[in-house]
C-alpha cells in the first residue's frame, strides 16, 4: 500500500501508477481524457509550450539581475492550469497562487505585459508594482495571485458566493498547492461552500513538496478523500496530461455550473525547479526528478496529440518555433520598455475613498 512508503518508493509508486492500469488493492488509474478537435488540442499544446518558455525566460532574466525581489516558476505543472482554463468561460473568475505566472498565460493575460511586470517595467499588468507574485488582471478573470498560502483558496470562495447572487451561471476558481490543505482556510471555506452549494471548483496542484517539506511527512491521510467527507465530489487527476486535467475539470465546471455546488480536483503533479529562487532543490531523492521527467507534459500532450489527435509531428514543431522566436520578443520589449514614473507611484499610493 502507498501508505507504507516514503520517500522515493512512494513517488515511483505513484508514478508507475498514473502510466498503468491500478493493480488490485490501489487507487484507480486516473482517466486519460478524450482529446478534443485537432485546432484546440494544438492551442492548448501551444498554451503550455508558452507558460514553459516564458518561464525559463523568467528564470534566466533573474539570474541576471533584470527580475527583482522573489520569484516561483510553473516549470513542470503546465498542464494543470491550462487543462483547467481550456474549461472555462468568459463569466468565470480565477484565483492563482504565488506561482501565477503559469495560471495568468492559461487564462489569456498578456504576455508581454505579464513579463513586463516581472520587470517591474510601467507596462507591465499591474504597471510595474505587483512584481512575480501578486499579479491581477481582471480583463482575464484573474482576481489576484496569493502569496499568503491558501489566499486563494479564501479568494474563490469569496468570488463564487458573489458569483451566486449574480446568478449568471459563473463559476470560480482556485488552485492552491497540497500545503493549503493542512490550512485554516482549506477546511473553513470547503465547508463555507458545500453549506451554501457555492460554484466554486477547487484545484489542489500537489507537486509533491509544500516548499521544502515532502507533502507525505506532514499530511495524514489522501488529499482526494477530504472533500468527500463534506460531501464535495472529488477526484485525483494525472496532472502531466493536460487533456486528462481538461477532462476532469469540463465536467467538473458543468456540474459547478448547473447548481450541483463545490467540486474538488487534485492534480498529481510536480514542479522541476526549486521552491523559489534560493532553492536549489537538494531535498529530493535520487532520480525523483528523472522519473518524473519522463512524464513531461509537453511530452506527454505531443505524444496524444500525434498518436490520437491526427496531429503531424511537423505542425508540433512549428509551434515551439513559433513560441521560441515570440519569446525572444518578449524579452527584447520588456528590457526596453520604460521603469514606472516615482511621481505616479506616490500619487497611486493615495488612499481615496
Amino acid at each position: 500500500m502507498l501508505e507504507s512508503l516514503t520517500g522515493s518508493e512512494r513517488v515511483a509508486a505513484e508514478v508507475a501508477q498514473v502510466q498503468v492500469p491500478a493493480q488490485a488493492g490501489t487507487k484507480q488509474r486516473p482517466k486519460a481524457g478524450v482529446l478534443p478537435k485537432r485546432a484546440e488540442s494544438l492551442e492548448i499544446y501551444r498554451r503550455m509550450r508558452l507558460i514553459r518558455d516564458f518561464e525559463e525566460l523568467v528564470q534566466a532574466l533573474f539570474l541576471k539581475g533584470e527580475v527583482h525581489g522573489t520569484t516561483h516558476l510553473y516549470i513542470g505543472q503546465e498542464a494543470d492550469a491550462v487543462g483547467v482554463a481550456s474549461a472555462l468561460g468568459d463569466e468565470d473568475r480565477v484565483a492563482a497562487t504565488y506561482r501565477g505566472h503559469g495560471v495568468s498565460l492559461a487564462v489569456g493575460v498578456d504576455p508581454q505585459s505579464l513579463l513586463d511586470e516581472m520587470l517591474g517595467r510601467a507596462t507591465g499588468v499591474c504597471g510595474g508594482r505587483s512584481g512575480s507574485m501578486n499579479i491581477v488582471d481582471l480583463s482575464h478573470r484573474l482576481i489576484g495571485c496569493f502569496g499568503i498560502v491558501g489566499g486563494s483558496i479564501g479568494a474563490a470562495t469569496g468570488a463564487a458566493l458573489s458569483l451566486s447572487r449574480q446568478g449568471k451561471g459563473g463559476v470560480a476558481v482556485a488552485f492552491f498547492g497540497d500545503g493549503a490543505v493542512n490550512q485554516g482556510y482549506f477546511g473553513e471555506c470547503l465547508n463555507f461552500a458545500r453549506v451554501l452549494s457555492l460554484p466554486v471548483l477547487y484545484v489542489c496542484e500537489n507537486n509533491r513538496y509544500g516548499e521544502f517539506t515532502p507533502f507525505e511527512s506532514v499530511t495524514a491521510g489522501e488529499i482526494v478523500e477530504r472533500p468527500k467527507t463534506l460531501g464535495i465530489p472529488s477526484e485525483q487527476v494525472d496532472g502531466m496530461d493536460v487533456f486528462a486535467v481538461r477532462a476532469a475539470a469540463d465536467e467538473a465546471v458543468k456540474r459547478a455550473r448547473e447548481g450541483a455546488g463545490p467540486q474538488f480536483i487534485e492534480a498529481l503533479t510536480y514542479r522541476y525547479v526549486g521552491h523559489s529562487r534560493a532553492d536549489p532543490a537538494k531535498y529530493r531523492k535520487p532520480g525523483e526528478l528523472d522519473e518524473w521527467k519522463e512524464r513531461d507534459p509537453l511530452t506527454v500532450a505531443r505524444g496524444r496529440m500525434t498518436e490520437e489527435g491526427g496531429v503531424e509531428a511537423s505542425e508540433v514543431d512549428e509551434i515551439d518555433s513559433e513560441i521560441e522566436a515570440l519569446v525572444a520578443q518578449l524579452r527584447a520589449e520588456g528590457l526596453a520598455a520604460p521603469m514606472p514614473d516615482p511621481a505616479e507611484l506616490e500619487s497611486a499610493s493615495e488612499f481615496k475613498p
